[in-house]
């Protein structure tokens, strides 16, 4: 038998969430059936998966303690159907904040023409979710969003407050620097620069248009040469406005095109960089995020390291990554 007692911190938390982290390696289905079975006591009563734990209150999990107490098996990160094998790369996660590298091709969430796992669902498995909560009850999701074919860093609320204080801080972004690294067509003017280019509104209606005419947004995007070529830059990108495809439209405005973007892109370029260079996927990640932790107000100062392929492009373009940017020994290991 494990004896717990719930400490201050976890005064509030629903009972079941509370026996799955002291689980680790035990599955959802398994701790579930410890419920219905009656195994799990507070204060010697029976206790309910949805009962908010109190400070003090003592927690008897029954049965083999060695065997409910070991640690995952090394490669046994939960796939979901449908997910290619894609498994999470976690950076760094604590009681209210889950911050994962997210891979190109993977959308961030459910929608028209998305077939498929997303992200929404990797998440929840990996944090292991139950299919069925309560009614109001909220689920862990992403707080905000990365284009399907760019990669990098995706801040994912695990509480309603954290989802809360995180969509202010990204609707104000007076407290957030976001950097990404994009590899755009042809050599630049010079070595840095701003795009002060006003951008239509990209979900705007068709009625709304013909009201009130297009509907123009600010967007100031930043960049700095890291490594370039002659046909080929890659740029350091700050963004001070997060309009949608913002670096993206920006570029092509300016006649650089993000290497390999299918939309805004130069298909000849594409065609060329895939041939000569092996990319792939459109080379666009979110590398860099800093801003403030939405409980503790701590500053985060977050890194996503460049996936393989897109350090192999670079390799074939003989332009080195920026320092920082390469995955180290230890990348990809979860945060405590």
């Amino acid at each position: 038998m494990i004896e717990l007692t719930a400490s201050a911190d976890a005064e509030g938390q629903r009972l079941d969430k509370y026996v799955r982290k002291a689980l680790k390696g035990v599955p959802l289905s398994h701790v579930y059936k410890m419920f219905r079975t009656r195994k799990v006591k507070v204060n010697g009563v029976r206790g309910k998966p949805e009962q908010l734990l109190k400070a003090a209150d003592r927690i008897e999990i029954w049965g083999d303690e060695q065997k409910l107490l070991a640690e995952p098996a090394p490669g046994t990160t939960p796939r979901v159907r449908g997910s290619g094998g894609l498994r999470l790369e976690v950076l760094l996660e604590d009681d209210d904040l889950l911050v994962v590298n997210k891979p190109a091709g993977l959308a961030a969430h459910p929608g028209t023409g998305i077939s498929g796992a997303t992200l929404v669902e990797l998440v929840r498995d990996y944090l292991k979710v139950p299919t069925k909560l309560p009614s109001g009850e909220f689920k862990p999701s992403p707080a905000h969003r990365l284009d399907r074919e760019t990669s990098g860093i995706i801040l994912v609320a695990k509480t309603r407050q954290a989802m809360v204080v995180l969509g202010q801080l990204f609707e104000s972004k007076a407290d957030m620097k976001k950097q990404y690294l994009a590899l755009a067509k042809g050599k630049m003017p010079q070595q840095s620069g701003l795009f002060d280019q006003p951008l239509s509104e990209h979900e705007q209606s068709g009625r709304s248009k013909d009201m009130r005419g297009v509907n123009m947004q600010p967007a100031l995007t930043r960049w700095k040469v890291v490594g370039s070529m002659k046909e080929a830059t890659l740029l350091q990108v700050l963004i001070e406005t997060g309009r949608t495809h913002q670096i993206r439209r920006h570029l092509q405005a300016a006649g650089h095109p993000v290497a390999g973007d299918p939309r805004y892109g130069d298909f000849n370029f594409n065609r060329a960089a895939r041939t000569r260079w092996g990319l792939r996927r459109m080379f666009l990640h979110a590398w860099k995020l800093e801003l403030p932790h939405p409980i503790t107000g701590a500053i985060l100062r977050l890194e996503a390291p460049l996936p393989p392929e897109l350090i192999e492009a670079l390799g074939a373009l003989n332009i080195p990554p920026p320092p920082g940017s390469t995955p180290a020994v230890e990348s990809g290991k979860r945060a405590k």
